[in-house]
């Protein structure tokens, strides 16, 4: 079965996907920390968002590999664990216009593809249901206010020990949510078969029985 979560930044498709994946014992791949990989590559390199040619040689030459450790999955980047610098301010900030790129998504949508091959799989993203699996059984898009959505990357950001204020979070996402609306490469957008599910004034755990529930309903 594939399970596709799409939604803008801080929706809670990770937090929900991960929930679900561990209760039915499907794979879990988190899409945007493959996006955040090649970001902090990106940077390290001192290449320009500008520079397609030389992004394009870059991501060929990144291997990805997630690995569960102690309960946790972490995040590996050419052998090394990036699990928390993917994660960082400046990552952040430069993810959506590395996303953007069609060299990019070229390449990590083929990965996507293959690894959803073979396995019971939830992927979440933005363009999960509209592009990388498009014929997922179940397709959700989860929404949220900006404003919930802020607060809920500001609590996460201080149990980090990221300094950044509420105000400047709710201007990230909303810059954000323009970059991946309206990019050319598979913009954010709900699928047609799409359920649409707001998030805003739900806990996690009545998010996760909404989603078990359709899953349920569907084996």
């Amino acid at each position: 079965m594939q399970v596709a979560i799409d939604g803008p930044a801080s929706s809670g498709k990770s937090t929900i996907s991960k929930l679900i994946a561990k209760e039915n014992h499907f794979v879990y791949l988190d899409t945007g920390a493959m996006y955040r990989v090649v970001t902090l590559a990106v940077l390290r390199n001192n290449i320009s968002l500008d520079d397609h040619e030389a992004i394009e040689k870059l991501v060929q030459t990144i291997e990805i590999v997630f690995s569960m450790q102690d309960g946790k999955q972490s995040v590996f980047m050419n052998g090394e664990d990036v699990t928390d610098e993917i994660r960082s301010v400046e990552v952040t900030r430069n993810v959506s216009a590395v996303s953007a790129l069609k060299e990019v998504r070229t390449r990590l949508v083929h990965l996507q593809q293959e690894i959803a091959e073979n396995h019971s799989i939830i992927m979440d993203g933005r363009d999960i249901g509209t592009v990388v699996l498009p014929q997922a059984e179940i397709k959700i898009f989860l929404v949220a206010s900006v404003e919930e959505r802020a607060r809920r990357r500001f609590i996460e950001n201080q149990e980090k020990g990221i300094e950044m204020s509420y105000e400047e979070l709710v201007e990230d996402i909303r810059r954000r949510d323009h970059i991946d609306s309206t990019r050319k490469e598979s913009p954010l957008r709900k699928a047609e078969d799409a359920i649409e599910v707001d998030t805003t004034k739900m806990t996690i755990e009545d998010v996760v029985k909404v989603v078990t529930a359709l899953i349920q309903k569907n084996q």
